[in-house]
């Protein structure tokens, strides 16, 4: 299964996880692989902690990424980056956004959000891509393309063809919202 690449996408109920990785699923079915993806998103519309898993390769078995095996870990959030930090090998990968969400424990004051998280990842894996998804997100048109901006960031590390990333997006996006998407996956590619 050496052929089998893992991606885990994590972050908070409504920033466009579950998008994200449909549309990272198709992109890796145009490209003739097996794709199996697993979503986990109990109380995501309260905030909750959202976590799908990708995975991709000749053959693929299980939906689901082995402890210790994830080879990108793509998070929309700083501190849902850290708690699956411990998941990610040791020349893993990590793309994430530089946003911040309070968790219910700080929003109540019983605890403090942690400082330096993009910092703390970065020694722990050199090559963190660190992306400013809601700045890029309101320069294409509107904050709620976050998510595409962020797939635009995860495209640039990944090897395949750009030109199957903007099919997936047309196919994805409804097309009302596919012009703002496509100029935030456009600004996700020139970070």
């Amino acid at each position: 299964m050496s052929d089998v690449k893992n991606i885990l996408l994590a972050g908070v109920g409504g920033q466009g996880i579950l998008l994200a990785s449909e549309v990272l699923s198709e992109v890796m079915l145009m490209a003739g692989m097996d794709v199996k993806k697993n979503e986990i998103h109990g109380m995501s519309q309260r905030g909750g902690s959202v976590v799908s898993h990708v995975r991709y390769g000749e053959k693929v078995y299980s939906p689901i990424i082995p402890e210790g095996e994830v080879d990108i870990l793509f998070s929309f959030e700083l501190l849902e980056t850290c708690r699956y930090l411990p998941l990610v090998r040791k020349n893993g990968q990590i793309v994430v956004n530089n946003l911040k969400i309070a968790p219910p424990s700080v929003a109540l004051g019983q605890r403090e959000y942690p400082e330096n998280l993009a910092e703390e990842i970065r020694k722990k894996f050199p090559a963190t891509i660190v992306v400013n998804g809601l700045d890029l997100a309101l320069e294409a048109g509107n904050a709620k393309t976050v998510n595409t901006v962020l797939l635009g960031a995860l495209s640039k590390i990944l090897d395949i063809d750009q030109a199957l990333w903007l099919q997936a997006l047309k196919k994805m996006v409804p097309e009302r919202l596919l012009e703002i998407n496509l100029k935030a996956f456009a600004l996700g590619c020139n970070i």
